[in-house]
C-alpha cells in the first residue's frame, strides 16, 4: 500500500468525511455578512476554530480542507492551524486553485487556474503540514454546454494539478463539478457529468497519476434547480451509483461527494441511499461546505462568543452525515 493511498483511506475511514472551510476571504465574507457578522480575519477564524475543536472531528471528520489564509493561522492557544487539526484526529488540507475564470473560446463557461507556480506552492504547504490538496472545475449544463472544450480544459488542469501534488507527496482531490443550476433534467445531468468524468481520468492516467492515491469529488446526479423533472431521492441514489460504475476505475479509493447546492437534509439523505446501494469496491463519503456549517453558522452569529453550543449543533450535522456515510441515517435522527 502506497503511502498516498494510506492518507486517501485514512481521511475516510469509518464513515469519516471531509470539512470543506476552504472558501475564499471573498465567499466567507459573503457568507458571514449574510448573518450580520463582520468579516475581520479574527471572525473568520474564530468559527473556523470553533468548528475544528469540535468534538465531532475526531470521530467524524477524516479531513479538513482550508483556505491560504487559515493554513497560516494560529489558533487561540497559539498553535498553527493544522496543527490543532491533527491533534483532534484529522488531517489538514488545502485549496490550492485560484478559481474559475472566463474561459477563452467558450466565453459562457470556466476554466479553473492556478498551475502557474503551483510546486512551489504546495512545496510551502507541505511544509505548513498539508495532507492533502482540492482543486475544483465547474461546468455549465445547458443544450450546448458542457462544451469539449470545457471538458477537455478542465480535465487537462486537474490531471496536471493532481500529477504535482503527488510529486509532492500529497493527496489531491479531483473536484470536477457539474452545476445545478439550470432547467437541465437528471438525464442530461447524468450523460454530461459521464462524460466529464471520464475525460478527468482519461487525462488523469495520461499524465501517470496513482489513482489508488486520489479522492474524487463530484456531483450527484441530479435535476437542474429550475427544472420541472425532478426525480426521488431514490431514483437520484440509483443514477450516481450507475454513473460511478461506468465512469470511475476501480483503483480509485474513495468518493466524497459534493452537496452542490443541495440542502443539509438532502445532501444527507441522498448520500445515505447511495451508501445503502452502493455494491462497489469505492468508499463512499461527503466533502461538504455549507451542508455542514450552514447551522452551525447561523447559530454562531446569535453570539460568537458561544463555541459549546455552536459546537453541538456542528457535532448534530456531522454525525448525521457520518452515519449516511455508512448508510445508517434516518430522518427520526434529526432533529
Amino acid at each position: 500500500m502506497s503511502e498516498l493511498n494510506t492518507i486517501a483511506l485514512k481521511i475516510l475511514e469509518k464513515g469519516k468525511g471531509i470539512l470543506a472551510a476552504d472558501e475564499s476571504t471573498g465567499t466567507m465574507t459573503k457568507r458571514l455578512e449574510d448573518v450580520n457578522v463582520p468579516s475581520t480575519p479574527d471572525n473568520r477564524l474564530l468559527f473556523r476554530e470553533t468548528l475544528f475543536s469540535a468534538s465531532c472531528m475526531s470521530e467524524c471528520i477524516g479531513g479538513v480542507i482550508l483556505y491560504d489564509e487559515t493554513i497560516k493561522q494560529e489558533s487561540s492557544k497559539k498553535d498553527k492551524i493544522p496543527k490543532l487539526i491533527l491533534e483532534m484526529g484529522s488531517l489538514p488540507g488545502i485549496k490550492v486553485d485560484t478559481g474559475a475564470k472566463i474561459l477563452a473560446g467558450s466565453t459562457n463557461e470556466k476554466i479553473t487556474e492556478g498551475l502557474d507556480g503551483l510546486r512551489e506552492r504546495l512545496k510551502e504547504y507541505y511544509k505548513l503540514g498539508a495532507k492533502f490538496t482540492k482543486w475544483r472545475g465547474v461546468y455549465n449544463i445547458s443544450e450546448n454546454y458542457p462544451s469539449k472544450l470545457s471538458i477537455q480544459s478542465n480535465a487537462h488542469a486537474l490531471a496536471r494539478y493532481s500529477a504535482l501534488v503527488q510529486e509532492n507527496n500529497m493527496v489531491p482531490i479531483v473536484e470536477p463539478e457539474v452545476l445545478m443550476d439550470g432547467e437541465h433534467s437528471a438525464k442530461d445531468c447524468f450523460e454530461k457529468t459521464s462524460e466529464v468524468i471520464k475525460k478527468c481520468f482519461e487525462e488523469l492516467i495520461l499524465h501517470k497519476v496513482d489513482l489508488k492515491g486520489i479522492i474524487l469529488k463530484p456531483n450527484m446526479i441530479l435535476a437542474g434547480n429550475k427544472s420541472k423533472d425532478k426525480i426521488s431521492n431514490k431514483e437520484v441514489a440509483e443514477l450516481t451509483l450507475k454513473c460511478l460504475k461506468n465512469s470511475v476505475p476501480t483503483e480509485v479509493p474513495g468518493i466524497a461527494f459534493l452537496s452542490g447546492g443541495q440542502s443539509e437534509i438532502e445532501s444527507t439523505e441522498n448520500l445515505n441511499l447511495i451508501s445503502k446501494i452502493n455494491d462497489t469496491n469505492f468508499i463512499i463519503s461527503y466533502s461538504y461546505g455549507r451542508a455542514l456549517q450552514q447551522s452551525a453558522l447561523k447559530f454562531w452569529s446569535k453570539d460568537i462568543r458561544n463555541i459549546e453550543g455552536t459546537q453541538k449543533v456542528f457535532n448534530h450535522r456531522a454525525k448525521m452525515n457520518t452515519l449516511a456515510a455508512q448508510g445508517n441515517w434516518s430522518k427520526d435522527l434529526e432533529i
